[in-house]
């Protein structure tokens, strides 16, 4: 079983966010009505993580199944490990870290805006999302997922 190995913000964020902007201007260039936006732990300021990117691709939905089909054809693979509905569905791509995040605009899943929003006003937030990843450096990933999962509700609740 994989275990969970973090990196500064320094090590991984400018490289994050360089592979970001060149994603977005091609995501936006496929899908024009799409609300293409940075998450995840690279878009907070300061946030230790994997080093891996995600991106919030929110459509319309009536749209969503369509623009899963459609990035399915340009090299993303539904991620088979993650939750998936009509209003969300998480892709990767085989050739680098970059996952994408399906969602419908206006639905429950606009809440990995609310997360990095609230992680970008509160620097304290920051400190424990760090504190928490510091605590599972090296611990299974499952495990890691579960406290994760825990800290970002509580934070959701509070926002």
């Amino acid at each position: 079983m994989p275990k969970m190995t973090f990196l500064a913000p320094e090590e991984y964020q400018p490289k994050c966010r360089s592979r970001f902007l060149s994603t977005a201007r091609k995501l936006s260039t496929m899908l024009p009505h799409a609300r293409i936006e940075h998450v995840g732990a690279s878009s907070i300021d300061g946030a230790i993580s994997k080093g891996d990117l995600d991106i919030f691709v929110g459509v319309k939905a009536g749209n969503h199944q369509q623009t899963v089909k459609l990035l399915e054809g340009v090299g993303y693979t539904v991620k088979l490990d993650t939750h998936r509905d009509e209003s969300l569905c998480m892709l990767e791509h085989a050739d680098n870290a970059d996952a994408l995040q399906v969602v419908v605009n206006g639905s429950q899943y606009e809440c990995f805006i609310t997360f990095r929003e609230a992680l970008n006003r509160d620097p304290n937030l920051v400190s424990q999302y760090n504190a928490l990843k510091n605590r599972h450096q090296g611990a299974n990933v499952q495990i890691y997922r579960l406290a994760k999962s825990e800290f970002i509700r509580g934070v959701l609740l509070k926002v």
